[in-house]
């Protein structure tokens, strides 16, 4: 039986692939175009628009704060911001409450 597929990325490139589930013996996965490190973001990520640079950077912003896209149950990777408007109002929260800012950029509603 074939292993699942999951998604890895490269932020330089703004390049999205699907490749097996890493197991215990793999190495690092590089980008085939530019050789740089990929970062698996999970099974239920759905790539921007390569020419989407907005989009990118909100990407950017996510995976660097540790926020990956990995399925949980039945309901998804659950809310993660889109825009970076998104992303500005909850660092704006976090540093204001203390929160973590993962835990903040993933909190669908802002008190």
């Amino acid at each position: 039986m074939a292993h699942g597929m999951t998604s890895y990325v490269c932020l330089p490139c703004r390049a999205s692939y699907k490749q097996p589930y890493p197991g215990s013996h793999d190495h690092d996965r590089v980008c085939p175009r530019c050789a740089e490190p990929l970062i698996h973001v999970g099974s239920a990520f759905a790539a921007p628009k390569r020419r989407d640079t907005a989009a990118w950077r909100t990407l950017s912003v996510l995976l660097h704060a540790g926020v990956r896209f990995h399925k949980s149950c039945c309901g998804g990777p659950g809310y993660r911001p889109r825009t970076l408007s998104e992303v500005r109002e909850r660092m704006a929260y976090a540093r204001a409450t203390g929160e973590p800012f993962a835990q903040a950029l993933v909190r669908r509603e802002l008190p």
